[in-house]
């Protein structure tokens, strides 16, 4: 039998002996002992559970599962401890550190997951945790932690000894909180280990509360929670997605849904909402110095958030401008960027005086070298030749893909027989013993752009006619071909 149908066997029996067990529990009278001893089966099962799902899977980070497994065995020897103090041997084990070791070791665990799943540092996911946990931490705080703070009646150990209950809780939320923000694939194996730590969490808030105020019904629905936490351990580990769980996830922009958004806005009301309610029920006794303090805080994080949700459209703008205004191949700027560039260089030299001069490129024989190497030879071939030509231009100067092999130069400042000059050193470094041809023409003060492009094309077609690999200047002075444009100068020669 391979390695997932024997993993799927496993997972089967636990979550049908589980729930079975749990179901069962509910037929047996807490006051007598068998009930604790289903209790354990669960709880230990759980722990076998987590180390057969790491011998079957053998999954690449198993220091995550072996956390877990050792989280869980502390929650079910605690149980075991808290049995035979019950009916066996009256109080004489003190099961607190059992329990109270149990959340650090979870916490652990969920931080190696969250390190194994984040590719980098993730800003946003950390803020939307912290807004999360700090909410819920001012809860446990207004309706377990500070009753059990200012009870007179409890002494300090006995207070530090409650209160480290749901302050475990709180470190768990808040490592669970950006779990549940971290990147990565939402596997069954995932979802499993959610559910479990979620049910513990609210099992344990509700146990906590319940302890508070001295309500003695609803202690069976919150063991069923634990049942239910320590069966979710235990198959997150048996499902064969539990390989992939802590694998790292890809870059990608993350959309804020309206999940998480609706998440976020109801833990940041929890500050005002828990002052509406202790007004409404005890206005004499307002806990205002930790509701002010978590909304000053949940408001500065929410600040936060925006500024993080600001720099990601800005950023996306950003690349979104560089894609609209980038040839994706060569990286140099493209047609659209063209125009609106020497639009822009034409109306400041209009204002300035300087002169303008274009210069259109054209690999000769590109056709026949993508014929003779392959479409991705003629791709290295343009991209090199980019890269080339940038280098031997100024930080001013425009090189623009034209289109298809053809590139255009826009350089102020500099006469033509400068630009000559410049081709010719650009003419010297194009890679694969490629050349090229060039016409050339200089802005003469009035035209447009379109005019002066074309100018510049008309010299590149005759020094492509008259053999290429040569640069052509055209004057606006020469005479008139029958088309209507000024011929171009030959008295340019051939490299």
């Amino acid at each position: 039998m391979d390695s997932n149908r024997l993993g799927r066997a496993w997972l089967f029996w636990t979550l049908f002996g589980g729930l079975a067990v749990s179901v069962r529990y509910f037929f047996i009278p807490s006051t007598i002992w068998p009930s604790n001893v289903l209790f354990d089966i669960v709880g230990m099962a759980s722990v076998v559970a987590i180390l057969v799902g790491i011998r079957i899977y053998r999954p690449s980070k198993p220091i995550l599962w072996y956390l877990l497994a050792a989280g869980q065995a502390m929650f079910s020897l605690g149980d075991m401890a808290s049995g035979l103090n019950k009916y066996v041997l009256e109080h004489a084990i003190n099961d607190e550190p059992f329990y109270l070791s149990a959340y650090p070791i979870f916490a652990a665990a969920v931080f190696v997951l969250i390190r194994g799943r984040a590719s980098q540092r993730d800003r946003a996911g950390l803020l939307d945790a912290s807004i999360i946990s700090t909410g819920l931490s001012l809860l446990a705080w207004a309706f377990i932690m500070r009753p059990l703070v200012t009870d007179a009646g409890l002494t300090g150990s006995e207070k530090l000894l409650l209160v480290a209950y749901p302050a475990g809780d709180v470190l768990l939320i808040a490592m669970v909180a950006c779990l549940f923000t971290t990147p990565g694939a939402r596997t069954l194996s995932y979802r499993f280990l959610m559910a479990a730590f979620v049910l513990l969490l609210v099992s344990d808030a509700a146990n906590a509360y319940l302890d508070v105020a001295g309500i003695e019904s609803g202690g069976r629905l919150v063991a069923a929670g634990f049942l239910l936490s320590y069966v979710a351990f235990g198959a997150s580990a048996l499902h064969p997605s539990m390989r992939s769980l802590s694998e790292t996830a890809p870059d990608r922009v993350r959309r804020v849904t309206g999940r998480r958004l609706g998440l976020l806005a109801a833990t940041s009301l929890l500050a005002p909402a828990i002052l509406i309610q202790q007004g409404l029920t005890d206005p004499r006794n307002i806990d205002w110095q930790a509701a002010s303090t978590g909304a000053i805080v949940l408001f500065l994080l929410v600040v936060g958030r925006m500024s993080v949700l600001v720099a990601q459209v800005q950023d996306q703008a950003t690349q979104l401008d560089a894609l609209a205004h980038n040839d994706a191949l060569t990286g140099v700027p493209n047609r659209r960027a063209w125009d609106l560039t020497l639009a822009r260089h034409l109306a400041n030299a209009r204002r300035s005086g300087s002169e303008v001069v274009v210069a259109i490129l054209d690999l000769d024989h590109f056709k026949r070298f993508n014929d003779q190497y392959g479409h991705q030879a003629g791709d290295r071939l343009l991209k090199e030749a980019a890269a080339a030509w940038r280098a031997q231009l100024r930080t001013e100067d425009l090189l623009a893909r034209y289109g298809g092999e053809e590139f255009g130069i826009c350089v102020t400042g500099r006469t033509i027989g400068d630009v000559a000059s410049v081709l010719e050193r650009i003419q010297a470094v194009t890679p694969l013993d490629q050349t090229f041809s060039a016409g050339i023409a200089a802005w003469t003060g009035d035209e447009a752009p379109e005019h002066l492009v074309a100018r510049a094309d008309e010299a590149l077609y005759r020094a492509k006619r008259a053999g290429r690999n040569r640069v052509m200047l055209h004057h606006d002075d020469a005479a008139e071909t029958p088309s209507g444009l000024p011929l171009a100068d030959e008295a340019a020669t051939p490299r």
